[in-house]
Protein backbone atom coordinates (compact mmCIF):
# COMPACT_ATOMS: atom_id res chain seq x y z
CA UNK A 1 0.00 0.00 0.00
CA UNK A 2 1.03 3.67 -0.54
CA UNK A 3 3.29 4.75 2.45
CA UNK A 4 1.79 8.56 1.40
CA UNK A 5 -1.52 7.72 0.36
CA UNK A 6 -2.56 5.92 3.38
CA UNK A 7 -1.19 8.41 6.25
CA UNK A 8 -4.54 10.51 6.96
CA UNK A 9 -4.47 14.27 6.40
CA UNK A 10 -4.67 16.68 9.93
CA UNK A 11 -7.77 18.88 9.11
CA UNK A 12 -7.49 22.06 11.90
CA UNK A 13 -10.74 23.35 13.49
CA UNK A 14 -10.49 26.68 11.41
CA UNK A 15 -10.61 24.44 8.16
CA UNK A 16 -13.99 23.37 6.61
CA UNK A 17 -13.99 20.42 3.84
CA UNK A 18 -16.70 19.51 1.56
CA UNK A 19 -16.83 16.42 0.10
CA UNK A 20 -19.84 16.26 -2.98
CA UNK A 21 -20.48 13.73 -5.34
CA UNK A 22 -18.04 11.99 -7.88
CA UNK A 23 -15.48 13.85 -4.93
CA UNK A 24 -15.80 17.65 -5.65
CA UNK A 25 -13.95 19.13 -2.70
CA UNK A 26 -13.85 22.42 -1.30
CA UNK A 27 -12.09 23.51 1.38
CA UNK A 28 -12.13 26.83 3.24
CA UNK A 29 -10.31 28.52 6.19
CA UNK A 30 -8.79 31.49 7.30
CA UNK A 31 -6.99 32.37 4.23
CA UNK A 32 -9.50 31.69 1.44
CA UNK A 33 -11.26 28.89 -0.34
CA UNK A 34 -9.74 26.16 -2.77
CA UNK A 35 -12.21 23.67 -5.07
CA UNK A 36 -11.00 20.48 -7.10
CA UNK A 37 -12.29 17.45 -8.67
CA UNK A 38 -10.76 13.99 -7.64
CA UNK A 39 -10.92 10.77 -9.03
CA UNK A 40 -14.43 9.15 -7.83
CA UNK A 41 -13.40 5.73 -7.39
CA UNK A 42 -10.97 6.77 -4.31
CA UNK A 43 -13.03 6.99 -1.23
CA UNK A 44 -12.81 10.14 1.09
CA UNK A 45 -13.44 9.80 4.51
CA UNK A 46 -13.79 12.21 7.45
CA UNK A 47 -13.55 11.30 11.40
CA UNK A 48 -12.32 12.64 14.04
CA UNK A 49 -10.70 16.14 12.74
CA UNK A 50 -8.96 13.77 10.10
CA UNK A 51 -9.27 12.84 6.35
CA UNK A 52 -8.06 9.76 4.87
CA UNK A 53 -8.12 8.49 1.26
CA UNK A 54 -9.09 4.94 0.87
CA UNK A 55 -8.41 3.37 -2.87
CA UNK A 56 -10.61 0.39 -3.97
CA UNK A 57 -8.04 -1.96 -5.33
CA UNK A 58 -4.46 -2.43 -5.73
CA UNK A 59 -4.79 -2.17 -9.38
CA UNK A 60 -2.08 -0.40 -11.23
CA UNK A 61 -4.32 2.93 -11.75
CA UNK A 62 -5.73 3.09 -8.47
CA UNK A 63 -2.38 2.88 -7.33
CA UNK A 64 -0.36 5.80 -8.80
CA UNK A 65 -3.78 8.21 -8.16
CA UNK A 66 -4.07 7.34 -4.52
CA UNK A 67 -0.51 9.01 -3.04
CA UNK A 68 -1.54 12.15 -5.77
CA UNK A 69 -5.14 12.34 -4.38
CA UNK A 70 -4.19 12.48 -0.70
CA UNK A 71 -0.96 14.73 -1.64
CA UNK A 72 -3.28 17.19 -3.46
CA UNK A 73 -5.97 17.28 -0.78
CA UNK A 74 -3.00 18.15 1.86
CA UNK A 75 -2.21 20.39 -0.16
CA UNK A 76 -5.12 22.41 -0.44
CA UNK A 77 -5.48 22.22 3.64
CA UNK A 78 -1.84 23.43 4.15
CA UNK A 79 -2.80 26.77 1.90
CA UNK A 80 -5.89 27.66 3.71
CA UNK A 81 -4.41 27.55 6.84
CA UNK A 82 -0.58 28.54 5.91
CA UNK A 83 -0.32 29.44 2.46
CA UNK A 84 2.81 28.88 0.19
CA UNK A 85 5.71 31.26 -0.43
CA UNK A 86 8.69 30.73 -3.40
CA UNK A 87 11.50 32.89 -2.66
CA UNK A 88 13.77 34.27 -6.13
CA UNK A 89 17.09 35.86 -5.73
CA UNK A 90 18.10 38.35 -8.51
CA UNK A 91 21.79 38.49 -9.51
CA UNK A 92 23.85 40.43 -11.82
CA UNK A 93 25.87 43.87 -11.50
CA UNK A 94 22.26 46.48 -12.23
CA UNK A 95 20.07 43.66 -11.75
CA UNK A 96 16.89 44.47 -9.56
CA UNK A 97 13.30 44.42 -8.87
CA UNK A 98 10.45 46.82 -7.61
CA UNK A 99 7.32 47.39 -6.66
CA UNK A 100 4.97 49.61 -8.82
CA UNK A 101 1.28 49.05 -7.20
CA UNK A 102 0.34 45.21 -7.48
CA UNK A 103 2.91 44.93 -10.29
CA UNK A 104 6.39 43.15 -10.23
CA UNK A 105 8.80 45.36 -12.12
CA UNK A 106 12.13 43.28 -13.34
CA UNK A 107 15.36 45.46 -14.47
CA UNK A 108 17.55 42.32 -15.31
CA UNK A 109 19.80 43.47 -18.26
CA UNK A 110 17.14 44.41 -21.28
CA UNK A 111 16.68 47.61 -23.12
CA UNK A 112 13.40 48.15 -21.06
CA UNK A 113 12.10 46.99 -18.02
CA UNK A 114 10.18 43.89 -17.76
CA UNK A 115 6.51 44.09 -15.64
CA UNK A 116 4.67 40.91 -14.59
CA UNK A 117 0.93 41.28 -13.05
CA UNK A 118 0.08 38.87 -10.33
CA UNK A 119 -3.38 36.63 -11.48
CA UNK A 120 -6.21 36.31 -8.90
CA UNK A 121 -5.04 34.78 -5.55
CA UNK A 122 -1.19 35.89 -5.91
CA UNK A 123 0.86 38.18 -4.59
CA UNK A 124 4.50 39.92 -5.00
CA UNK A 125 6.46 41.59 -2.99
CA UNK A 126 10.32 42.69 -2.37
CA UNK A 127 12.07 42.62 0.31
CA UNK A 128 15.20 43.78 -0.87
CA UNK A 129 16.09 45.00 -4.19
CA UNK A 130 17.48 41.57 -4.95
CA UNK A 131 15.00 39.57 -3.58
CA UNK A 132 11.07 38.56 -4.64
CA UNK A 133 9.01 36.54 -3.01
CA UNK A 134 5.84 35.16 -4.88
CA UNK A 135 2.85 33.52 -1.98
CA UNK A 136 -1.02 32.53 -2.53
CA UNK A 137 -3.01 29.59 -1.35
CA UNK A 138 -2.60 27.40 -4.10
CA UNK A 139 0.52 25.52 -4.14
CA UNK A 140 0.42 25.10 -7.83
CA UNK A 141 -0.38 28.71 -8.90
CA UNK A 142 2.50 30.08 -6.31
CA UNK A 143 5.73 27.45 -8.24
CA UNK A 144 3.53 28.68 -12.04
CA UNK A 145 4.43 32.26 -10.96
CA UNK A 146 7.62 31.69 -9.65
CA UNK A 147 8.77 29.62 -13.22
CA UNK A 148 7.25 32.47 -14.89
CA UNK A 149 9.57 34.74 -13.29
CA UNK A 150 12.89 32.55 -13.40
CA UNK A 151 12.09 32.48 -17.12
CA UNK A 152 12.26 36.21 -17.62
CA UNK A 153 15.97 35.71 -17.19
CA UNK A 154 17.50 32.43 -16.21
CA UNK A 155 21.02 31.99 -14.27
CA UNK A 156 23.63 31.79 -17.06
CA UNK A 157 26.20 29.12 -16.37
CA UNK A 158 29.86 31.71 -16.93
CA UNK A 159 28.78 34.49 -14.63
CA UNK A 160 25.84 32.99 -12.92
CA UNK A 161 23.82 36.27 -13.47
CA UNK A 162 19.94 35.87 -13.71
CA UNK A 163 16.94 34.75 -11.51
CA UNK A 164 17.38 31.82 -9.63
CA UNK A 165 15.07 30.27 -6.84
CA UNK A 166 16.37 30.89 -3.43
CA UNK A 167 18.52 27.84 -2.38
CA UNK A 168 19.23 26.75 -6.46
CA UNK A 169 22.75 26.26 -7.36
CA UNK A 170 23.75 26.72 -10.61
CA UNK A 171 26.61 24.41 -12.01
CA UNK A 172 29.41 26.91 -13.62
CA UNK A 173 31.28 26.64 -16.16
CA UNK A 174 35.14 27.64 -17.29
CA UNK A 175 35.36 30.43 -19.78
CA UNK A 176 37.26 30.85 -22.33
CA UNK A 177 41.41 30.00 -21.92
CA UNK A 178 43.78 31.61 -22.96
CA UNK A 179 45.14 30.99 -26.92
CA UNK A 180 47.23 27.46 -27.03
CA UNK A 181 50.36 26.31 -28.84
Amino acid sequence: MSRIGKRPIEVPSSVTITIEADNAVTVKGPKGQLSGQYNPEMTLARENGTLTVVRPSDGREHRAIHGLTRTLLANMVTGVTDGYTKALAIQGVGYRSAMDGKTLVLTVGYSHPVRMEPPEGITFATETPTRVLVSGIDKQMVGEQAAQIRRVRPPEPYKGKGIRYEGEVVRRKAGKTGKGK
